[in-house]
């Protein structure tokens, strides 16, 4: 018995300690960037975890409409985000409902052809994206982003989100057809509640894609006002004289805060909801 309580102790022991390690991976480079961001400077060499002479002067500067386009550039993002998210959730749900309860020729193959597409990232094809992009007229424009987001959103979010109609009982939808329903209130008021918590997570992964996101903006956007945030801020710190690193590190905090608030607006359906759909069957 006393063997076996220290069995349990080693292994608890050592969870701690792997999770106590990951932890330290993960919160140190964030807290670093916070305090950054405090800096009264403008380089990241001597910046420390806690500052001497804490500020918010980099803050205030990025919040000054007449000399910073920060506010522009935060707007855009989030329209840009919001536009991907909400075009994502809505296409996503009809295709993988499509794969999931109908079979149809093609079927097999256009998962296949899913499968293979969500391994090849936007990047591997900019050259051909931006040629595109030139010859619709969507160069430099928001609509474009938002357009080659979604398409490359859809791949991994429509087998993420088939994979959970799956364990959603079909049961539910032959009642449902007994009873008179067609496909779209079966699709709206049967599967698509019990479905919350994916589209909780497909809705959250496709907005914080394009908040994040670089290359493409950079490749796409060219004019200043159009910048989204990742594309700003390099702006700011890539200047050949002034380089505001530490005000680069206040916009970088900035931006968790749209990410952390629809994280928790959404926990409700990761936590309350990850079995919906095969216990009400």
């Amino acid at each position: 018995m006393k063997s076996k309580n220290s069995r349990k102790f080693v292994r608890l022991s050592l969870s701690y300690l792997v999770i106590g390690i990951m932890f330290a991976i993960i919160i140190y480079p964030v807290l670093w960037i916070i305090g950054s961001s405090f800096n009264p400077g403008d380089s990241l060499s001597s910046s420390k975890m806690i500052p001497d002479n804490a500020t918010l002067n980099h803050y205030k500067e990025l919040f000054d409409l007449e000399n910073s386009d920060y506010l522009l550039w935060y707007f855009n993002s989030i329209k840009i985000s919001l536009m991907t998210m909400i075009l994502t959730v809505i296409s996503v749900s009809f295709t993988a409902y499509a794969f999931s309860r109908y079979r149809f020729v093609g079927r097999k193959n256009g998962l296949m052809t899913f499968l293979i597409l969500q391994m090849i990232p936007n990047f591997a094809a900019l050259i051909a994206i931006y040629v595109l992009a030139t010859r619709t007229g969507l160069i430099d424009t928001h609509l474009g982003l938002v357009l080659l987001y979604v398409g490359g959103q859809i791949p991994m979010n429509t087998w993420l989100m088939k994979g959970y109609l799956d364990s959603i009982p079909r049961d539910l939808d032959e009642s449902a057809k007994m009873d008179g329903a067609g496909h779209l209130r079966i699709f709206f008021q049967i599967v698509m509640p019990l479905a919350k918590p994916i589209i909780a997570v497909v809705a959250l992964f496709s907005f914080v894609a394009p908040f994040g996101d670089f290359i493409l903006a950079k490749i796409l956007i060219s004019s200043s006002d159009k910048y989204t945030l990742a594309v700003g801020l390099y702006s700011m710190v890539g200047k050949q004289f002034g380089a505001e690193f530490t005000k680069f590190a206040a916009g970088s905090v900035l931006i968790a805060v749209p990410i952390a608030i629809l994280f928790l607006f959404l926990q409700k359906y990761f936590v309350s909801g990850l079995t919906a759909g095969g216990t009400k069957g």
